[in-house]
């Protein structure tokens, strides 16, 4: 029995896995905004990657790659504190479950849906904000809200539209996060065990293999629901107080109808280069960061 004590000993082996989550995201992102930014961009249609970075250094300077940092921040520490934190409670209690047996690609790939949708939802309104943010530059004057920071953001959206429009897209941002996560977390198990087994690669290679595989899948599966996310989030209302789309659905037609399948992969390449990376380094940092914990005997 007193062998037993110290897995159940305070809150801190509960919480742990959301700490170390949110911390790995919230690293990785200081690194990948600049490239989430001319993202966003591109799906707003503002030209191709080389064109938006060059007019984003000559109009706003180097600030404006890290315009909504502090609403990214937010989001990792909410969406991706939740979303990895859930992941590892639910693939723990799954492999409890299965006598302590490695979990199938199945059960993993529901676990990740899982941890997305909760995900998902807890981050919404972080993520409605960067969007806001983000988009903010690209609108004339007189439209701009100016926001501040993304606690402005925040409160703005909450005194001029009410609080539940920090829901508003979150039908799809749950779809999304759903699919981004089973296909990067299925693939990156899947191919972690690939490149040990089959190919004999190092740590080191192995987390640069697999993260790339699974930045690809995660990339290729959630970026459709990312582009009727993002023309959600950021459409405003003409003179006449109409929005160009009723929901998700209708904006999923209506870009079909305009531009075929392929137009829900505006920015794909930037898409992946941003998603490669953030995947690879959120699982860097949370590997050394529980390192570190580890030789703090915590």
């Amino acid at each position: 029995m007193a062998a037993e004590k110290p897995k159940s000993a305070g809150v801190w082996p509960t919480v742990k896995p959301f700490v170390n989550g949110g911390a790995s995201g919230m690293l990785a992102t200081c690194v990948i905004q600049p490239i989430d930014m001319i993202k966003v961009r591109i799906q707003l249609g503002q030209g191709s990657a080389g064109e938006v970075t060059r007019n984003m250094l000559k109009n706003d300077g180097v600030g404006a790659f890290y315009k909504g940092l502090s609403a990214g921040l937010l989001r990792q520490a909410t969406y991706t504190t939740a979303r990895l934190g859930s992941f590892r409670i639910l693939t723990n209690k799954a492999i409890e479950a299965n006598d302590g047996k490695p979990l199938p690609l199945y059960q993993k790939a529901l676990c990740g849906l899982t941890a997305g949708a909760i995900g998902a939802c807890v981050g919404s309104p972080a993520d409605l904000a960067l969007i806001r943010m983000q988009a903010d530059a690209t609108l004339p004057v007189t439209q701009r809200r100016n926001y501040t920071n993304a606690f402005h953001a925040l409160y703005r959206i909450v005194a001029d539209e009410g609080v539940l429009a920090l829901w508003k897209g979150a039908g799809p941002t749950v779809v999304r996060a759903m699919a981004l996560n089973m296909g990067m977390l299925a693939s990156y198990d899947q191919s972690v065990e690939f490149c040990k087994d089959n190919l004999g690669l190092g740590e080191a290679a192995t987390v640069v293999g697999a993260s790339s595989v699974s930045g690809f899948f995660a990339a290729a599966c959630s970026l459709p629901f990312d582009y009727v996310k993002t023309q959600i989030q950021k459409m405003q209302p003409d003179a006449q107080g109409k929005y160009p789309y009723t929901g998700s659905l209708d904006c999923a037609m209506k870009t079909l109808k305009a531009g075929g399948p392929f137009k829900f992969y505006t920015g794909f390449p930037v898409y992946c280069v941003r998603i490669a990376p953030h995947v690879m380094m959120t699982w860097i940092f949370l590997n050394q960061i529980q390192k570190i914990e580890k030789k703090a005997g915590l």
